[in-house]
């Protein structure tokens, strides 16, 4: 076993004191602008950068600019003129994309035994999204969405579709204007997560690495689980194929937290640390009512409208706890 790096540890303890203590406002348009010389080159690094967003977030206005750099639509090292060449190059490519599909949709129909399923699950889906604002406004359009996720489907033969994506990809609908925005920033956003919240790479992986994170930080709490909860920490899979999104009060806390795990601070796979500090919120009640599985499981269900900062913070702490102990070396490569 080894134990992980002290300066990672301080700095997820400062983050969660920034988060929650200091409580200094997000990173708004006049702060984002200065981070640039006057060829649009970033004059802060990187990690600044990255740093500042877990500890502070993003203001709306720059939200969908800093998104593309975050998930490498845009090149860190870009110029304006680069990232105005770039967004046109998306554009094209999308276009083509948008074009080969209705070529092939034909082929599709007849040959490929998944499409007409797959399709007539995404129309399903969608159809069930509430597409008003709390005013009547229609704040999403349904047409675009089928298609941008008919287009992903046939594109990403790793991803391919499952239930849910059409929720996510709304998210990334409500934050840009075009359709090619919507559709890279989703693919990049699935590449910079390591394809996570996808059940058939990256759900089983997280699960088997909650399991082992409570086996190592509380392990009282993991014989119960083990005991009479048999089979609730992989019932949590629908925390990660939607990284959480039905656990907030609001759309701008699920984009707090996606924007967080996008930087990769204070550490990879930090979505995990996330669920963790989630399950440690039930915990009390779990081991005082002595729960069974289906018990555990509506526990956790239960946990909605929660406040991404405080989700945050406590997050970096059990990172900084994880820190300061002789972590095995699964756990220490998954979290590096």
């Amino acid at each position: 076993m080894t134990t992980l790096s002290p300066e990672n540890s301080l700095s997820a303890m400062r983050s969660a004191s920034f988060i929650l203590v200091k409580r200094k406002p997000p990173i708004d348009k006049t702060e984002w602008d200065s981070y640039f010389d006057e060829n649009g080159h970033l004059d802060k690094s990187r990690d600044f950068i990255c740093l500042n967003i877990l500890e502070r977030g993003l203001h709306p206005s720059i939200r969908t600019e800093a998104w593309k750099f975050l998930t490498g639509y845009y090149s860190w090292r870009s110029s304006k003129d680069e990232r105005l060449m770039v967004d046109n190059t998306r554009k094209k490519n999308y276009e083509a994309l948008c074009e080969m599909y209705e070529k092939i949709q034909p082929l599709l129909e007849n040959l490929h035994r998944n499409f007409m399923e797959t399709r007539n699950n995404i129309s399903y889906d969608i159809q069930r999204l509430y597409d008003k604002d709390p005013l009547g406004n229609v704040i999403i359009d349904k047409k675009r969405l089928e298609k941008i996720l008919l287009l992903s489907y046939v594109c990403n033969t790793e991803a391919e579709y499952q239930q849910g994506f059409h929720e996510m990809v709304m998210l990334f609908q409500l934050m840009v204007e075009n359709d090619h925005e919507t559709f890279w920033l989703f693919q990049f956003f699935l590449q910079k997560t390591e394809h996570s919240c996808v059940i058939n790479i990256g759900v089983g992986k997280n699960l088997e690495m909650l399991s082992d994170l409570i086996s190592f930080l509380d392990p009282t709490f993991a014989e119960h689980l083990k005991g009479k909860g048999a089979g609730a920490v992989q019932s949590l899979f629908p925390w990660f194929c939607l990284f959480f999104q039905r656990a907030f009060k609001s759309f701008d806390d699920v984009w707090r937290l996606w924007e967080v795990l996008l930087t990769g601070k204070p550490c990879r796979n930090f979505q995990v640390l996330v669920a963790y500090s989630m399950l440690q919120m039930v915990k009390e009640q779990i081991l005082l009512e002595s729960m069974n599985g289906e018990d555990i499981i509506m526990a956790c269900n239960n946990l909605i409208d929660l406040d991404a900062d405080e989700l945050i913070s406590s997050a970096c702490l059990v990172y900084a706890e994880l820190m300061q102990k002789d972590v095995p070396e699964p756990l220490k490569e998954f979290f590096q």
